[in-house]
Formats: structure tokens, C-alpha cells, sequence
């Protein structure tokens, strides 16, 4: 019998080729979003697949009841993506990124403890990297170059000098990044993390006290074809891309060398689809990236070749609490789950996304209101 997915945040960014990727190899699907208009716009456009007959769409929130209990009626498994997404923004919204992400995730689980017909088998939770905050550094200098060290975030004092890369407790040299690895500690440093951490909390426990499967992806910077053009407090991808094609120059946090693993939405997907089909539960949580950090300063350089247009990186020394440092992952769990791992380079995903992008409508450039709206509640400078 074909298995009947439901993908919560469905018709968002990576919920959009997912549904369509779950279509084609067969799979009956039905979608819950509440088609925000921070990311879709006042009257949501390129969902043509809204009206697919082979797709049973609900439109409501994770945190309506009602809408819920609808949506997981007859599912055999649940992605669970939607969520309120951005580092700055949870920062002052956090009443709104905890009823989405922390009581939308425990909603859902509530319906599935209530029901005694529920068929779900497996719950897959789209989680972030950034519940590690700083992740795994080593230090060059002292005897703690030994082992691992996970960080505490970086001080407003420390970031207010200057002084970007962690330091080391001991010896006060500064750190040194490695690939963070699932088993290394959790250490959220923005609302928006705390909250996906959480989700997996709550995932675990009340997926083994009902007997269901999960997987929590930790998914890294994802990009890719398709990813809101609109919304200016995520995507730094989709920022840049906007300012370029403007003309406009790049504002670049910190020193520039701040670094991010950058994985294409295709691999993502079909990260998903693996820990949807794998035989037997796997109640494990996989980091979901490239593998590979790349500087801020180079990913924008690389997408203006791609763009084939050339603009002023301006590096500003500015700096938004809650902010990483460097962000490399682990990949050995995800080529297990998908043999060979990722497949796109960050070379061949940028000029995916920039052929792309010259097909859109250009957008407003909405950075420099989005940032001032940081400055005024003192979480940049």
C-alpha cells in the first residue's frame, strides 16, 4: 500500500521540492501551511502544484487544533518542517518562535497522543545546526588541543572588540573550528535555536512513549532554486542576490571570515526521502550538510560570478547577538543514511540558484530595514 506523507510547511522553501520530489516516486501527500506572507507575500504565487489533484492540501497553522487534527488523519508518516525561521528576528519575537516552533511541534504530538487511530509510524523533524551554537573547536596552543571543546557563545564584549573567533578558557588563545559531530553538546545561542532544540526534545520522547519512529535531520545553511526571494532575515543567499542585481554592495558582518556550510536543497530532499523509506526506525539524530565551511567573503564573491555581475563587498565589522562563528558539519551519519552523501557542489549550486534568480521578478531590498529594526533593540552593532 502506497504510504500517505504528511509535510507540515509544505508549500515553504524546501517543503516545495520535497512535496514534489515525494509525487514523483509515488507517494500520496498532503501538505499543512498557513502560506505566511513574510515568505510567500500577500497573495502567494509559483504554487502551482496548490491545485494538483494528487496533492490534499490544509490550509492552517501548526497551532490550530483543529487544522491539525485534519491534517495527520489517515498519515502513515509526518515531516515535520514547518517553523518560524531566522537567528535576529527570534530575538525580540520570542513569544511568536515558541508558539510556532516549541508549541506547534508539542500540538502536533499532543493530537497523535490523543488519537487512538492514528496510523503514523515514523515522525522525521526538520531541525538546525544551530542548536550546537559555536559547535566543535580544538585549541593550537594549550593541553586542551586534545580534545574537543564546545564553546560558550561569544561575549557582546568580546564581539564589541573585535575579537571573532572563540577563545580558549585556558590558555586565552583563540580556537580553532572542526566538524561538529551529533554527539558533540548542544549549546543554543538565539531564541530560534532554543526552539529547535526543544522540538527535538519533545520529539524523542513522545515519539518513544507512543512507540513511533523519528529522525532529527540538523539541517546546515541550505539553498537553492526556489527559496524565498522576499523575506530579509534568513537566506543570506537570497539577500545578496537582491543587492547584486540592484547594483547595491554587499555589507559583510564581522571580518567576512566567518564561515558556513552551505548545502543545496536537492541533497536535503533527499535526505528526507531516505529517512522517510529507510527500513526500521532510526530514532537518531543526522547533521544534514556539505561538510565543507566557506567564508561569507568567498560564497559572495562566488555568487557574483555566477550572477555575472560584479559589485562592492564592504566589509562593515558589524555584529548580531546571537550570531556563529563557524559552521562545519559531520557528514559521516548522512552518507550512511544516503550513500555518497551530498551531490552538489557549492559550485554547481550557485549557478543552479543564479540561473534561477534571473528569472525572478526583482524583489526590494529590505536588508538595511531589517537591520536597522536589530540596531534599535541593541542586538547589532
Amino acid at each position: 500500500m502506497t504510504s500517505t506523507i504528511l509535510v507540515t510547511g509544505g508549500a515553504g522553501f524546501i517543503g516545495s521540492h520535497l512535496v514534489a520530489r515525494l509525487i514523483s516516486k509515488g507517494y500520496a501527500v498532503r501538505v499543512l501551511d498557513s502560506l505566511s506572507a513574510q515568505i510567500h507575500g500577500i497573495l502567494p504565487n509559483g504554487l502551482d502544484w496548490l491545485g494538483d489533484s494528487r496533492i490534499d492540501f490544509v490550509r492552517g497553522s501548526v497551532t490550530d487544533r483543529l487544522a491539525v487534527e485534519q491534517a495527520v488523519e489517515g498519515i502513515d508518516v509526518i515531516v515535520h518542517l514547518a517553523a518560524e525561521t531566522g537567528t535576529g528576528q527570534s530575538m525580540y519575537e520570542v513569544s511568536k518562535y515558541n508558539l510556532t516552533n516549541s508549541q506547534g511541534t508539542a500540538l502536533l504530538l499532543d493530537v497523535l497522543a490523543s488519537s487512538r487511530s492514528h496510523r503514523v509510524s515514523r515522525v522525521v523533524l526538520a531541525s538546525s545546526r544551530s542548536v550546537y551554537g559555536e559547535g566543535s573547536y580544538q585549541c593550537p596552543s594549550c593541553c586542551s588541543s586534545s580534545g574537543r571543546i564546545s564553546p560558550l557563545a561569544r561575549s557582546a564584549d568580546q564581539l564589541s572588540a573585535h575579537r571573532w573567533d572563540p577563545i580558549c578558557e585556558i590558555c586565552g588563545c583563540d580556537l580553532t573550528p572542526v566538524a561538529t559531530q551529533e554527539t558533540d553538546p548542544v549549546r543554543p545561542a538565539s531564541v530560534y535555536a532554543a526552539t529547535k532544540y526543544a522540538q527535538e526534545d519533545l520529539v524523542r520522547i513522545v515519539c518513544h512513549s507512543l512507540g513511533i519512529g523519528h529522525v532529527v535531520l540538523r539541517f546546515q545553511n541550505v539553498f537553492g532554486e526556489g527559496q524565498s526571494l522576499k523575506n530579509p532575515y534568513t537566506g543570506i543567499l537570497s539577500i545578496f542576490s537582491t543587492r547584486i542585481r540592484r547594483g547595491l554592495d554587499l555589507p559583510i558582518f564581522e571580518d567576512g571570515l566567518e564561515s558556513r556550510d552551505f548545502v543545496h536543497v536537492d541533497d536535503v530532499v533527499g535526505s528526507i526521502v531516505a529517512a522517510i523509506s529507510s527500513s526500521g526506525p532510526i530514532n537518531d539524530v543526522i547533521n544534514i550538510g556539505s561538510g565543507v565551511g566557506t567564508s561569507v567573503l568567498e560564497v559572495a564573491r562566488q555568487l557574483m560570478i555566477a550572477l555575472g555581475i560584479d559589485v562592492p563587498l564592504r566589509v562593515t565589522g558589524e555584529y548580531r547577538i546571537g550570531d556563529i562563528r563557524h559552521n562545519i558539519a559531520d557528514i559521516s551519519r548522512f552518507c550512511t543514511l544516503v550513500p555518497g552523501g551530498p551531490q552538489i557542489s557549492l559550485a554547481e549550486g550557485l549557478a543552479r540558484f543564479a540561473a534561477w534568480v534571473k528569472t525572478q521578478p526583482l524583489p526590494d531590498d529590505l536588508l538595511e530595514a531589517a537591520n536597522n529594526e536589530l540596531r534599535e533593540r541593541k542586538l547589532m552593532a
